[in-house]
């Protein structure tokens, strides 16, 4: 039987890149997405054309408290374990500190911290089943923060310190990991961003250029592999963190 992968956010974008990766190499996919369903149904399309009923969806609002359980009791139904859980899905935008609400706070931190944090607490017993992996994507930003997006940066950091402890709490039992994406893509919202300001960006990469969602995708397929590896975080931003 194939191994199995649960991606969040999985449906565009980086999640579909590790999506492609994981599949190619005998996973079965269980793929959460958002709001994304076109793409989503597109992308799920694509795997089972290319290997029967190796793709499943499920949509689920990640701001909602209740998402892990309903994550945790949807996999349940397949029986199967399970041998990597992605946290992939995302909560970006700007919030600047004269502007922010508590309601920005609470949709970034629950989405980007407590409910990755949640849904690894339920999906412990499958993924132990195997000795298996979480995958934390968490953002170089998580050290060096972004400008005008302190509660994006706070909860990468929190995420950050999240993959390190349960790597060393269930490190006899599950391993757990974290990718740091740098410039892989421009934001959804690049047309906002002028071409001086992207600029910028690329003249504090040593690479000079952007990276691709298929860098990422290899270093998640990499961390598959090597099952020593374990409470590390891999940057993965063409030498933009060599920069103070």
């Amino acid at each position: 039987m194939n191994k199995t992968a649960l991606i969040t956010g999985g449906a565009q974008r980086i999640g579909a890149a590790i999506a492609r990766r994981l599949h190619d190499n005998e996973y079965d996919i269980f793929l959460h997405y958002g709001q994304s369903k076109q793409a989503a149904l597109a992308l799920q399309k694509e795997l089972n054309e290319k290997r029967p009923e190796s793709c499943v969806l499920i949509s689920a609002d990640l701001t909602d408290e209740n998402s892990p359980f309903i994550i945790e009791e949807w996999f349940s139904e397949f029986h199967r374990p399970l041998d990597i859980l992605i946290n992939n899905a995302s909560q970006f935008f700007p919030t600047p500190w004269q502007d922010a609400k508590p309601s920005d706070w609470q949709k970034i931190i629950s989405s980007n911290v407590q409910t990755p944090f949640f849904l690894i607490q339920k999906m412990l017993p499958f993924l132990t089943a195997v000795n298996g992996q979480v995958i934390n994507l968490i953002d170089i930003h998580a050290e060096r923060t972004l400008e005008q997006h302190p509660i994006y940066s706070a909860s990468k950091a929190a995420l950050k310190s999240l993959t390190l402890s349960l790597a060393k709490d269930e490190g006899y039992r599950i391993r757990c990991n974290g990718v740091s994406p740098g410039a892989i893509l421009w934001p959804d919202q690049e047309d906002n961003m002028d071409d001086e300001s992207k600029q910028k960006i690329l003249n504090k990469i040593p690479m000079k250029r952007l990276g691709s969602v298929d860098n990422i995708a290899d270093t998640v397929l990499f961390l598959c592999h090597n099952d020593y590896i374990n409470g590390q975080i891999i940057n993965v931003d063409g030498g933009r963190t060599v920069y103070s």
